[in-house]
This record gives structure tokens, C-alpha cells and sequence, in this order.
């Protein structure tokens, strides 16, 4: 029987063939020197001015566990590809190296490292294919929920979008990068569980469908939850919101919100308001789905129409408009000595890096210098590190932490970084003098 997760016995398995191709050719040339992968992102999605760096504290931790079972060699060694001995190093392999991130939430720009990796250069090198995949994921989603949550200015927004989402782990892992960008709720019942974030939901137009009469189908719904959301558009959204009226008014139903899913949002959320407040029944919230985006939401509240809350779902959680980022995990150094790329469009900076964010005397940040590792700066140094030798050192931190510390840091930061068009100009990183003349000597050395 097929399990619908990978096993943590399998988890050293999911990743790329030459991964584990490469590390046999390090093990059979004995090339066991440490080495130091930077993962960072090259260039920022169209139209974003930051990213939240998400996932990248977990993969660490979860780095720590990886191990290869005699029962997953045996898989391995039907591809024909792998010698007797590399099986038998393989099958008491062990991370022994270290690992240095920014903590979960940091905003976060091109060149940045969100993590750093020094270990043996066959270890560092097998950890590429997931590091990459986890922190890819999860960051951005989180930086997608980030400008549907500034678009909203305020206004509560809930996960909608499992349903839609790349498989079930992008589903599940998605709430948790959610509650770090500040979503509010979620309609997925294991994320919400999992991660204690709240468990929020309406109901669907089948269940109006199945009643013979919509009033009696609210009237039902109203009495075994007190306080719920009902939708209004199955059929009349005018009439349903009258028949929302009857029934909080006239019988003394508790009806916490209506929730509107199409047609001209706006229009219907102000004539809703409007019959509403005639009644009395300014308590009543109004929620609105379908479609949105941060633009949408943006738009919305920009014409003044009178919603208390957005329920998104596939235009987030497939992060419609930039569902790929620009990752790259490469060695830096080798052996104590600089390595870098000089590809056209892909030049590399060589040597381990720290990342410095300044403010001014006001506390407000001012811009960010990637800097080799031993440099010092009046500055906060952002990368930290969660894995010494092989064990973790960082307690986990609570995810309202991760939070707090990217909403704090956004709201310190120029106004234009979060905003949903282009900044002008963008966020300033230097690159210290030290790093770039690494740079030129190793340029220099290769060429």
C-alpha cells in the first residue's frame, strides 16, 4: 500500500539523481573538505518589492534527521548506478555540518542569503534538492498572503484556497507561511489543528440547493451555529440578504456575517450594507470571495465599498502571478578557498556572507550590506545560526514570533516596499568592499 507522504525514511530519496550521483563522485576522488552552498534568490518575482523568508528554520531542523535505511539503499541500488561501498558510506551518513538562516518572517531581498550551509562538500551537496523545494514553497506563499493582507489595510483575511493548491502539502505547509504573513483564519481543518490557527468556513451553495426553500436552509444553518457566516447568492442575492433580515430581526437568529461570492462585489456589498442598516443590523458583517487577489482587494476598498472581510483562495495559494522564485543554492567556497560563478546574468559572489540591516536614528531601516562572514557592522546581523556540528542550537520559535517580526520590520521599512506596484527606487543592499574584492581575486585566480 502507497503512502500519501513521504515517509521520513524516504525523505533522503526525494531529490534530484545527480545529487547522489555528484556525491559518488566526491566520495571515490576522497574529496571530503568543507565547503559552504549560500541559497538566495537572484532577482524579485514581477511587481514584488520584498519577499517573507519562510521555511527556512524548519528545513534546518529537519536536515538534522535525514539518514539513509538499508531498506531505501536497497531501492537505490536498482537503478544500477551506485557502488557497493558509496551504499554502505551512505547508510551511515549523518548532517555533521552547520547551518546559518534568516529567521522565519524576515523580509527579505535579491542576493540575501536565507541560508548558509558549511559541512563536508558531499553532505552540503546532497541537502540541495530539498532545502530548495521547502524554502521555495513556502516563501512564496507567505510573500503572496503578505500583499493580500496590505491590500486588505486591516480588514481580516481567510485561506480559502486548499481546494485549488498544488497537492496536499503545498495545502498543508501553506497555512502555517500563512499565520506568519497574517491571515487570520483558515477553512483547512488538519493545517488549522496543526498549527493552532483558527478554523474559519461558511457553507457552500449545495446546501442551499438541497433545500426546497432558502430561508428555511438559513434558518437551519443559523440555529446549530450561532453566530455563522451564510451565503447570499445562490439564487437572488437581494432577496437572500431580506430573508438574512427576517430572520435576524424578526426571529432573533444570530447571524455574524453573509458572505457574497459574485457578481459586482462592491455594488451588492453596498446595497446589502444599505438594507442592513435600515434593519437595524449593523452587527451583521459582510465577507466577500471569488476570484480575488490583492488587487482586487485593493480595488475594493479604494471605491469605499463596505466589506469587513476577504476570503481568498486560488489566486493565492497557486500564487497565480509568480509561482516560481528565482532560487539558487551554489558553493561559495571549498576547501578554505573562494569559489564562485561568472555565468552571463548568474555571477556569483564568492565566501561565506552575514546580511546587516541599518536604521536611522528614528529606528527607521534603511537598507541591508551583504557582508563576508567575519565582518562586524553597527548593525542587526540577520543570519543566525540553527545548526552546529550537526546539532540543532536555535529553540524553535513560535510562528506569532515569525510574525511579529515581519510585520515589525515591514512597518519600519520605506513605505514603497509595500506597496503592490514597483518601487522607486528599490530597496537598497550594498555588497561590502571585502566580498567584492573576493570576488576579483577569485575572478583573477579562475580566469
Amino acid at each position: 500500500m502507497h503512502t500519501l507522504w513521504p515517509q521520513s525514511d524516504e525523505l533522503a530519496l526525494l531529490t534530484d539523481l545527480y545529487e547522489l550521483t555528484m556525491a559518488q563522485a566526491y566520495w571515490a576522488e576522497r574529496m571530503h573538505e568543507p565547503a559552504v552552498f549560500s541559497l538566495f534568490f537572484r532577482k524579485l518575482p514581477a511587481h514584488r518589492n520584498v519577499m517573507l523568508a519562510c521555511g527556512q528554520e524548519h528545513v534546518a531542523r529537519l536536515v538534522t534527521e535525514l539518514h539513509f535505511p538499508r531498506a531505501q539503499l536497497d531501492r537505490l541500488d536498482t537503478l544500477g548506478l551506485f557502488k557497493g561501498d558509496f551504499l554502505a558510506w551512505l547508510e551511515g551518513f549523518r548532517f555533521s555540518g552547520d547551518i546559518h538562516v534568516l529567521p522565519e518572517g524576515t523580509p527579505v531581498f535579491p542576493h540575501e542569503p536565507l541560508l548558509e550551509v558549511r559541512a563536508p562538500v558531499i553532505e552540503a551537496q546532497l541537502l540541495e534538492t530539498l532545502v530548495m523545494n521547502y524554502i521555495n514553497l513556502e516563501t512564496l506563499l507567505a510573500s503572496k498572503a503578505m500583499r493580500v493582507v496590505l491590500a486588505a489595510d486591516g480588514r481580516p483575511v481567510v485561506d480559502f484556497g486548499m481546494r485549488r493548491m498544488h497537492g496536499m502539502d503545498a495545502a498543508l505547509r501553506g497555512v502555517r507561511a500563512y499565520q506568519v504573513a497574517g491571515l487570520t483564519a483558515t477553512s483547512n481543518v488538519l493545517g488549522a489543528l496543526r498549527y493552532g490557527m483558527q478554523a474559519s468556513g461558511t457553507m457552500a451553495h449545495s446546501f442551499i440547493q438541497a433545500h426546497h426553500d432558502e430561508e428555511e436552509a438559513f434558518r437551519l444553518y443559523a440555529r446549530l451555529y450561532p453566530g455563522t457566516t451564510l451565503l447570499l447568492d445562490t439564487y437572488d442575492t437581494l432577496a437572500a440578504a431580506d430573508k438574512v433580515i427576517r430572520l435576524a430581526r424578526d426571529e432573533g437568529l444570530d447571524i455574524g456575517a453573509v458572505r457574497l461570492d459574485s457578481g459586482d462585489l462592491g455594488a451588492l456589498a453596498r446595497q446589502v450594507r444599505s438594507r442592513f442598516d435600515t434593519a437595524g443590523l449593523q452587527r451583521i458583517r459582510i465577507v466577500v470571495s471569488g476570484g480575488l487577489d490583492e488587487h482586487a482587494v485593493q480595488a475594493l476598498l479604494a471605491a469605499d465599498a463596505p466589506i469587513d472581510g476577504f476570503g481568498v483562495g486560488t489566486e493565492m495559494g497557486s500564487v497565480a502571478d509568480a509561482p516560481t522564485l528565482d532560487l539558487a543554492y551554489k558553493l561559495t567556497e571549498y576547501a578554505g578557498e573562494p569559489r564562485l560563478k561568472n555565468s552571463p546574468g548568474k555571477q556569483l559572489v564568492p565566501g561565506a556572507k552575514q546580511v546587516w540591516r541599518f536604521r536611522d536614528g528614528d529606528g527607521r531601516i534603511t537598507h541591508d550590506e551583504i557582508t563576508r562572514r567575519h565582518e562586524q557592522r553597527d548593525a542587526e546581523p540577520l543570519l543566525v545560526p540553527v545548526v552546529e556540528q550537526g546539532a540543532i542550537v536555535r529553540p524553535e520559535q513560535p510562528v506569532a514570533s515569525a510574525h511579529d517580526l515581519a510585520w515589525n520590520t515591514l512597518q519600519a521599512m520605506p513605505a514603497a516596499v509595500r506597496g503592490l506596484r514597483d518601487a522607486e527606487p528599490a530597496y537598497r543592499v550594498d555588497t561590502s568592499a571585502a566580498l567584492l574584492k573576493l570576488r576579483d581575486q577569485a575572478l583573477a585566480e579562475f580566469d
